[in-house]
C-alpha cells in the first residue's frame, strides 16, 4: 500500500493535474478543495504527507500549518504551494513549521521528488 497524501488545493485543474501524477508516482491521495474539508479530514485521518496551497478558502494554508503543529501536535511533513512573489507567506510557513514549499506554476515531477524526499528523511 502505498504513502498516503493529502493534497489541499482550491484550484480544481492544478489539483486534478497533481492527483494524476501522485497516484501515478504509486501514493494514495486524498484531495480536499478548501481549509475546512482538510481541518476535519485531519480530525479522523493521518496522512503521511500534506502538500496544501497556501491560499484556500476557509482556512488558509498557513492556518493549516499552524493547526498541524500546534493543535494537532504532529510532525507531519507539510510541502506547500505557493505564487511567485509571495514571501512573506512562505516565510510564515517557514516559521509555523513546513518542510518545503514550491512555486506555481508548480511541476509535478518536482514536486514528486520533493514528496519523495520529505518522506525518506
Amino acid at each position: 500500500m502505498g504513502k498516503h497524501v493529502l493534497l489541499a488545493d482550491d484550484d480544481q485543474l492544478l489539483a486534478s493535474l497533481l492527483n494524476f501524477r501522485l497516484k501515478k508516482g504509486g501514493y494514495e491521495v486524498h484531495h480536499s478543495s478548501n481549509g475546512r474539508e482538510v481541518k476535519e479530514y485531519l480530525t479522523k485521518q493521518r496522512p503521511d504527507i500534506i502538500v496544501s496551497d497556501i491560499m484556500m478558502p476557509y482556512f488558509s494554508g498557513i492556518e493549516l500549518i499552524d493547526f498541524v503543529r500546534n493543535d494537532l501536535k504532529l510532525s507531519t511533513p507539510i510541502i506547500i504551494i505557493s505564487s511567485a512573489g509571495n514571501e512573506q507567506n512562505v516565510l510564515s510557513a517557514f516559521e509555523l513549521g513546513a518542510n518545503d514549499f514550491i512555486t506555481k506554476p508548480v511541476s509535478p515531477t518536482e514536486l514528486l521528488v520533493r514528496v519523495a524526499r520529505e518522506l525518506n528523511k
